[in-house]
């Protein structure tokens, strides 16, 4: 009877062993994930309607790894195969164009006055880490060009991270960080910056360090200048001329203008004049007339934005 017994309770442990071992084996971990990119938020509509110039959008995929999973410290000796569907290079570009076409961003309008935003991306992945979870990194380089392609708005970085509890073969709980961190990439990016350069402001106050370029995209170079410039005795001839103590504009030679008397308006179009550096530059007019002495006037082109006026009488003087 005892021998009986001890065999029963050895069967029953062998049973129990064999039971948990078979247990043990239930979490092996997944050999790979498939993670499902989208775009999961989008930002407010039509913010940006109606600005005067357009701009172009070009990714470039800059991963140094482009594992999608990068750490996995739920094995010790290997990483789970990983993809996304779409892939990264192929659906980062389509959904920051129906990102900023919601914002209300013409793209592609124009290729001789669009400007060019470049994206770099140098970041997408999703780890997992013990206690914490799932953990989505998307980080990109941004810059802008206007349509000549000079750089306008220097490289930034923008980065957005999530994470998602889940455990380590959650498939879905990866795919949930990873999307996460990347619409918190895009709402990241200073989009009021991006569109102060499209726009025209109604003030050069508001736009204080554009500059004038030429290409008619400034408020400075839209702000209308009456002009009143007469002399006694009339019939005189009037110039004008730039004189600038900043680098930033050159100083020009006299250019003729009108007899007097003389009353009209012109537009501000000084390459390289913004309202900030208007205080070093000044308007030199210039009224001559034979048999007269020659007179000018200095005009800070600072109060002249301001008073939108010039306005000036030349009481001119016979030679002796």
């Amino acid at each position: 009877m005892k021998k009986l017994l001890f065999f029963l309770t050895a069967c029953a442990l062998s049973f129990m062993n064999v039971s948990c071992a078979s247990k043990k084996q239930v979490v092996a971990q997944p050999q790979s994930f498939t993670l499902n990119l989208s775009l999961v938020s989008l930002p407010q509509a039509d913010k940006y309607a109606n600005l005067e110039y357009g701009i172009r959008l070009n990714v470039q995929d800059a991963r140094a790894n482009k594992r999608i999973i990068q750490v996995y410290d739920a094995s010790v000796t290997t990483l789970p195969a990983s993809q996304t569907n779409p892939s990264v290079s192929a659906f980062v570009p389509e959904s920051v164009r129906r990102y900023m076409r919601t914002m209300g961003f013409n793209l592609d309008a124009d290729v001789a006055t669009d400007y060019l935003m470049q994206l770099d991306i140098t970041e997408f992945h999703v780890d997992y880490l013990s206690g914490i979870g799932w953990q989505g990194t998307v980080i990109m380089g941004l810059k802008v060009f206007d349509h000549n392609r000079t750089l306008v708005y220097p490289s930034v970085e923008i980065s957005g991270r999530a994470s998602a509890s889940g455990y380590s073969g959650s498939s879905e709980a990866a795919t949930r960080a990873l999307n996460q961190a990347y619409a918190n990439a895009l709402a990241d990016i200073d989009w009021d910056r991006v569109a102060y350069f499209l726009h025209r402001a109604n003030s050069p106050k508001q736009e204080a360090n554009k500059k004038v370029t030429g290409e008619g995209n400034t408020a400075l170079e839209h702000l209308t200048v009456h002009w009143n410039v007469n002399s006694r005795p009339q019939g005189a001839d009037v110039f004008w001329r730039v004189i600038s103590q900043t680098p930033e504009v050159k100083n020009q030679n006299y250019k003729y203008l009108e007899t007097t008397p003389y009353e009209g308006s012109e537009t501000i179009n000084i390459k390289g004049l913004t309202y900030n550096n208007a205080g070093n530059v000044q308007i030199e007019i210039k009224c001559e007339k034979n048999g007269y002495y020659s007179q000018t006037k200095k005009l800070d082109i600072l109060s002249l934005i301001d008073d939108n006026d010039v306005s000036y009488m030349f009481k001119l003087v016979k030679e002796e």
